[in-house]
């Protein structure tokens, strides 16, 4: 099948761009001898993962319907990177009990001791890592709060026998998104190592093994100088990036794999408009490069062989509509006829990719050389 034989729209993953992304952030890494622990729920397509890493190795999920697909797909190792609900207990036991080496993540006392009753209950030994604040983004400890000998203390400071026990620390520098230039990068990517392994050492002064640290973000995964003292890395948007990472110089537009493919349907051209078949149903809401010093609208337009179209954008989006302007002049919009294909570049890949059930694989041609399925919800 050609991609002019597809019906629309329809979500387009450019294998051999994919294949460069992956290979870039693994060779970057090896220098630093840590594990990479991918976060898979940008993907959630075991084809996607295993271009990433074998089954068998350390994996991210956010979700636990991300935790029980990989599983069934052969990962094992699995670290479920949001903080852990009580009416998520039982479900993690289950995966325990199917064979997943299951790792989860908290950041306050009351969570943390309903665990560990929870644990020792069930008899499990599950592994536990306190959420790091290194950058005021969203959940987790300061590094230097009484908090976290507070919540670490829910915890037996020896880990033998069964129970839940404290394995380490993570944290996750989510401010990388909005960071201005590469050196800001740079100095967040420090300010999370730094962070992250502080806070692990305080664990350790007070009696805890603590001998994960885990740190992550695409952005700092790309720009860190030292991983010095760190043990993991997560990252997950790389493996397709997208144009808030294009926004950060994170990687080039065409390093872009995801791509969603849509059709001209009519034209508003007193207005400067091409309407085509995909709006936000099909590329998401996500606005994430509205901040930036470019603005992609919700998204930036390129031909049916991917090549980006100077300054063409979709400026507005409704349900199943897209609309396409020039983004400085509407007078220069070219109406294009009726039935053209287009690709459009997304803001956020896994907000994009979310919102459909499979990926077309191309590898830089118009021959659809396979179709890979991919899940969504919790």
């Amino acid at each position: 099948m050609q991609l002019n034989e597809l019906e629309t729209p329809a979500l387009i993953l450019d294998r051999a761009r994919m294949e460069n992304n992956i290979k870039r952030l693994r060779e970057r890494l090896r220098p630093f001898n840590v594990v990479f622990r991918p976060h898979v729920k940008t993907c959630k397509s075991a084809d996607v993962a295993r271009c990433i890493a074998e089954p068998g190795t350390p994996v991210t999920v956010s979700t636990l319907k991300e935790a029980e697909y990989f599983l069934q797909h052969g990962w094992t190792d699995i670290l479920y990177a949001v903080g852990i609900a009580a009416n998520k207990f039982a479900h993690i036991a289950r995966l325990m009990e199917r064979g997943a080496r299951m790792t989860v993540v908290l950041d306050n006392r009351e969570t943390g001791l309903a665990l560990a009753a929870f644990c020792k209950e069930r008899n499990l030994n599950l592994p536990v890592l306190l959420e790091i604040d290194t950058d005021g983004h969203r959940s987790g400890i300061r590094p230097q709060s009484d908090d976290l000998l507070d919540v670490a203390s829910a915890f037996d400071r020896s880990r033998s026998g069964s129970g839940a026990w404290l394995a380490g620390v993570m944290t996750h520098a989510g401010d990388s998104y909005n960071c201005e230039d590469t050196d800001s990068i740079v100095a967040l990517a420090e300010q999370e190592r730094s962070g992250a392994v502080t806070a692990a050492q305080r664990l350790r002064q007070a009696g805890f093994d603590a001998p994960v640290v885990s740190v992550g973000s695409t952005p700092t995964a790309h720009f860190a100088r030292t991983l010095d003292g760190v043990t993991e890395v997560r990252a997950g948007v790389f493996v397709f990036f997208d144009l808030v990472m294009t926004g950060l110089d994170v990687c080039k537009q065409t390093d872009i794999a995801l791509s969603v493919l849509c059709t001209v349907i009519g034209h508003q051209k007193e207005k400067g408009w091409v309407i085509t078949d995909a709006g936000w149903m099909a590329m998401s809401r996500d606005r994430g490069t509205a901040k930036q010093r470019v603005d992609q609208g919700y998204g930036l337009i390129c031909d049916q062989n991917g090549v980006v179209m100077d300054d063409m954008i979709m400026q507005q989006a409704n349900q199943e509509h897209g609309i396409i302007i020039h983004r400085h002049d509407s007078k220069k919009t070219p109406m294009l006829p009726v039935g053209t294909l287009l690709r459009i570049l997304p803001n956020h890949a896994c907000s994009t990719a979310a919102q459909h059930g499979s990926y077309k694989v191309v590898a830089g041609s118009q021959e659809i050389e396979a179709e890979w399925p991919r899940f969504s919800g919790w």
